[in-house]
């Protein structure tokens, strides 16, 4: 790392915590597998490219003999964060439930009432006799 100018230590601070966590997922998920696997594996790999986007970043600039170019590292610093959020966008969707599908209720079928448990149309015997009490 320090071809390109990074000291070792910064490199393995920034990046040992995402690859931690790409072993505690892979662990997890062959432990507990979640129904949407593929957003959880596109999240830990968003992660893991997000902390090394800066080195593969700088090592482009340096390949091209653009390193002095200010405006590209601007790039950088907005690019870095929108990848991880992208990552944790993808968890969230993945752990969230997912919406499920209601079945289209008849239009004329009657209401019921859930505290008599009986249809709101008080029609009937047992209607009549409910409404009589008390």
């Amino acid at each position: 790392m320090e071809f390109i100018g990074v000291p070792w230590f910064v490199a393995v601070r920034q990046l040992a915590p995402p690859l931690f966590l790409l072993a505690v997922g892979c662990a997890l998920m062959a432990w507990r597998p979640p129904r949407r696997r593929g957003l959880v594996w596109a999240a830990l790999v968003a992660n893991l490219v997000a902390a090394a986007l800066p080195y593969g970043w700088i090592g482009l600039q340096i390949l091209t003999d653009q390193a002095e170019r200010t405006v590209f590292g601007l790039v950088m610093t907005l690019l870095q964060p929108g990848v991880v959020v992208v990552a944790w966008l993808l968890l969230l969707a993945a752990v969230l439930p997912r919406p499920e599908a209601s079945p289209a209720a008849p239009e004329h079928a009657p209401a019921v009432d859930a505290v008599a448990g009986r249809t709101g149309d008080g029609g009937g015997e047992a209607g009549r006799a409910a409404e009589n009490i008390g």
